[in-house]
């Protein structure tokens, strides 16, 4: 049997999210922190542990068969891979920051301005689309610090909670591309049973993530009313309970679905609300 061949970020903020979601899949490894390649006991899989900027080139080259790795990435190696899966972690926002006290209005006035950016590709393909044409001065490494030490008029840079960009006095000026963590595979053989068994597995943990598992006690009068605020993954769950007038009713919910119907089912009668949280759901 083929062993697959999975490119994770060896260090860098997408590392413990992905080996979370692998160990979460039932994956066993061990030595993952200090080596670069780490086998799985449990299942025909490797895991390959290299520089982010270097994961989609491994993926598409064959190399690797499958990769996590951010959208930001991929869009700037400008690589052919097939997306298998967002991932819901590692998001960030590339954007356009200019200082506070800057004189910069709008997009047009980008024109014949400097921005330094570690992102050329993507900064470049945004303002051909916007019809700008700045001096894009690539830095590896401190982006923010280039407008201070006079390099700059701007920079292009990752941002997350913004924090970095306020303590170096500067501000979000305009939004160049969303990106956050996906599972991406080789163009054309995304499709083998073995890599959908693994999609599978990684699609039965993000489900869980997002839902919860909820028992409550209804008064049959009222079950109409309450079981269709709970839909669930096809319908509730009804158990009979001690007292003939109650019933118990069991359900897989999306999270946010239940905190925006939670008023509506105690006003229907319902008791002794339970929220748990689930583990795997496999469709």
């Amino acid at each position: 049997m083929k062993t697959l061949k999975i490119a994770i970020q060896k260090s860098g903020r997408l590392n413990e999210k992905s080996v979370e979601l692998l160990k979460n899949c039932g994956l066993n490894f061990e030595n993952y922190k200090s080596s670069l390649i780490s086998p799985v006991s449990n299942f025909p899989l490797e895991i390959l542990f290299l520089r982010d900027d270097d994961i989609p080139e491994y993926v598409q080259d064959g190399i690797a068969d499958l990769g996590i790795v951010g959208e930001n990435v991929i869009e700037e190696t400008e690589v052919e891979v097939a997306y298998l899966q967002r991932l819901g972690f590692g998001k960030c926002s590339l954007k356009i920051a200019i200082p506070n006290n800057s004189d910069i209005g709008s997009l047009a006035a980008l024109n014949g301005k400097a921005i330094a950016t570690t992102y050329p590709v993507i900064l470049n393909k945004y303002l051909q689309n916007n019809n700008i044409e700045a001096d894009i001065r690539t830095i590896s490494g401190s982006v923010e610090i280039s407008p201070g030490l006079g390099l700059s008029d701007a920079i292009c840079d990752l941002v997350s909670t913004g924090g970095t960009l306020k303590s170096n006095g500067l501000m979000p000026f305009a939004d160049v591309m969303s990106s956050e963590a996906v599972l991406i595979g080789r163009k054309g053989e995304e499709n083998s049973d073995l890599i959908q068994e693994l999609i599978q597995r990684v699609q039965s943990v993000l489900r869980a993530k997002e839902t919860k598992y909820v028992v409550l006690n209804a008064p049959k009068a009222n079950l109409d009313a309450i079981t269709a605020l709970l839909p669930g993954v096809k319908s509730p769950s009804v158990v009979a309970l001690a007292e003939s007038d109650w019933v118990a009713v069991h359900t897989v919910i999306p999270e946010r679905d239940f905190w925006d119907r939670i008023s509506q089912l105690k006003q229907a009668g319902a008791q002794g609300i339970v929220v748990l949280p689930i583990e795997k759901i496999i469709i």
